[in-house]
């Protein structure tokens, strides 16, 4: 089973990275096959990077969002207490909140 396994990831590693195995193999010359592949190498680094920038990112993103929900919440909480409940934001002596 592990065997075959690595067989497996030795297969398909050299299918894309071995250029006389991948299907670059086709392009006749050596040198074109090698801008082929960096080129490809490059989109990929910054495919990834970019990927890993933005699952960065996200949390930093997702954050903001919870902060700013959570203001809106406590605000709608205060603006419902103050219409049900005016009595809430007097002073606790029993008087008026301008006396």
């Amino acid at each position: 089973m592990i065997t075959a396994v690595g067989t497996y990831v030795v297969s398909a590693w050299n299918f894309i990275f071995d250029h006389e195995v991948s299907p670059l193999r086709n392009i006749p010359d050596v040198a074109t096959r090698h801008y082929a592949m960096q080129a490809l190498g490059l989109m990929w680094a910054a495919s990834f990077s970019i990927a890993i920038g933005s699952y960065t990112f996200f949390a930093a993103s997702l954050l903001g969002h919870t902060v700013l929900i959570a203001a809106a919440a406590i605000t709608v909480a205060t603006f419902t207490a103050a219409a049900k409940k005016p009595s809430f934001f007097t002073r606790s002596s029993g008087g008026h909140a301008d006396d």
